[in-house]
């Protein structure tokens, strides 16, 4: 199977969030289902169903969550010899050339993306132009809204 690459603050996530599932909800779930048993006739018990379909979500994810982190691959950018270039886990500052407009984006593993945050992932059309690339280079990315030049003012490694 792939390995699948991962800051450390995403593994950390990724693993408080199975805690979370694993302490809290799934015995949160299991104590609902018991009070559903209790009324009675399990066949139009809405309660009941719905309860089980939320503990099929739960255990869904907590195997979803499992296999990502066991198949897993964390990346600390301060630890790579990346002289200068764009890497997983680097954070780029970056300029469109046409609007003068700049943004800073650090590329991280699909499960951390958060475009709000300024967080891309590595499968992204940005973040796929970027790797390989160096300060000062002009890169080409085609996005939903056309190609758009981009300068990569700074790369650093946090």
């Amino acid at each position: 199977m792939t390995r699948i690459p991962l800051t450390a603050r995403g593994a950390e996530k990724l693993r408080d969030e199975l805690k979370e599932l694993k302490s809290v909800r799934r015995p949160a779930v299991i104590k609902a289902i018991a009070e559903a048993r209790e009324h009675g006739d399990l066949k139009e018990n809405a309660e009941y169903h719905a309860a089980r379909e939320q503990q099929s979500f739960i255990e869904g994810r907590i195997a979803e969550i499992e296999a990502k982190l066991s198949n897993s691959q964390i990346i600390d950018p301060t630890k790579a010899n990346a002289n200068g270039k764009v890497i997983f886990g680097a954070t780029v500052d970056l300029a469109d050339a046409n609007s003068g407009d700049e943004v800073t984006y650090q590329i991280v593993g699909e499960d951390e993306a958060d475009i709000k945050q300024g967080l891309i992932s590595v499968q992204s059309p940005i973040a796929r132009a970027l790797i390989g690339k160096e300060e000062g280079e002009v890169v080409d990315v085609v996005v939903p809204g056309g190609t758009r030049e981009l300068e990569i003012v700074e790369v650093r490694y946090q």
